[in-house]
């Protein structure tokens, strides 16, 4: 009897140890709950931006020429109509100061003619009070009214080839003008290509060359970004834009939504995507450089103090799961307001209290699953 006992109780045992061993072990998991907060449905953009500069000319003289002077250095700031460089023009120059010699002969050659028809003039009224009196002959009235005729036609004559070397004068001063390149607004020199006493030229049609000196405004910026198409209907001129930039990490800076372009970028293996542009609200001290990458976020629509979960833990937008009080993972479905890539409102099915499964790509992690908050 004694040795019967003995085996019921190690079937007893080994039956015990089975089911020990073939029991569910619970899982570890880490658990978030909701909160309150801030919530913004908001579009960023898909590939990186860039700080562009408000006014940028990329100036060449319109003519070719040696460069003789170099007024300003690279990382300058200049004011509007400072000369940046001037060509040779000692040529030039001199064809100047010959069609001024020569206007101011055609003027005085004007002069001479017009005193003389004015002279002539004085005659053939002269002649006409004399034939009223009948103290000269007609033929002596059509002559002198022929010479004042004639005379006034050469005054004439003489006026306009002044008016013509004055043109002359004129065309010498612009081609004069070509030679020096002057800033056409307030800036800093960014970059200057050439060196006194080497030849530049304009850039031929179809052929880029480098321009003479690269001009840009450093006090004075915009962005500009380009948007997926399928975001660009819900975008509209005047929303606030969120800005951050690899060169200030941890910085953002405020925008506002200037332009959308009226058409997609069309680009072989590319998204196609909507070019837009943002205005900065305040300027960021020390400036901003000129092709910054950055990154913005144009901020649809916004809501505080809403239940707030990570968009990452909502699962297909439908549904999350919940660690349940008897340590059981349960599906709970619910239902979202505003959304974005970082948080997403909970409008029902979750409260401050539920505790959401936050590690749901941890192996084992299913509904009906037993678990244990780590």
């Amino acid at each position: 009897m004694t040795k019967w006992i003995k085996w019921l109780l190690a079937i007893i045992g080994f039956a015990a140890l089975y089911w020990w061993l073939t029991l569910e072990q619970p899982i570890k998991v880490s658990v978030i709950s909701p909160e309150l907060g801030t919530v913004e449905a908001t579009v960023a953009n898909t590939r990186a931006g860039t700080i562009t500069a408000c006014k940028r000319a990329k100036m060449s003289l319109p003519i070719g020429g040696q460069i003789e002077k170099i007024a300003v250095s690279e990382g300058q700031s200049v004011i509007k109509g400072q000369l940046l460089l001037a060509l040779w023009n000692k040529d030039k120059q001199a064809k100047l100061l010959e069609s001024k010699a020569i206007l101011a002969a055609s003027k005085k050659n004007k002069q001479r003619a017009c005193i003389v028809a004015n002279n002539s003039l004085k005659n053939a009224n002269r002649q006409k009070s004399l034939l009223k009196q009948k103290l000269t002959s007609q033929e002596n009235l059509d002559s002198a009214i022929a010479h004042s005729q004639a005379d006034q036609a050469s005054c004439e004559a003489s006026t306009a080839e002044v008016a013509g070397k004055q043109a002359m004068v004129n065309t010498f001063r612009a081609i004069i003008e070509q030679t020096y390149l002057h800033a056409p607004f307030a800036g800093r020199v960014a970059e200057i290509t050439g060196e006194v006493g080497e030849y530049t030229m304009p850039s031929p049609p179809g052929v880029p060359t480098p321009p003479a000196v690269d001009l840009l405004t450093d006090d004075c910026h915009f962005i500009s970004a380009p948007i997926d198409e399928v975001d660009a209907a819900a975008l509209s001129i005047g929303l606030p834009v969120r800005i951050s930039l690899d060169a200030f990490r941890g910085e953002q800076i405020s925008g506002t939504l200037r332009r959308i372009a009226p058409y997609v970028q069309d680009y072989e293996k590319q998204a196609r995507t909507v070019t837009i542009e943002v205005d900065l609200n305040q300027h960021r001290d020390p400036h901003l450089l000129a092709g910054y990458s950055v990154d913005v976020q144009i901020i649809l629509a916004s809501k505080n103090q809403v239940l707030r979960l990570s968009s990452d833990l909502i699962i297909n937008n439908e549904y999350v799961l919940v660690l349940n009080s008897d340590g059981i993972i349960e599906q709970r479905n619910v239902s979202l307001g505003l959304s974005n890539w970082q948080y997403s409102e909970i409008t029902s099915g979750l409260g401050v209290s539920d505790k959401v499964i936050s590690s749901i790509g941890l192996s084992g992690v299913k509904v009906g699953a037993l678990a244990v908050v780590e």
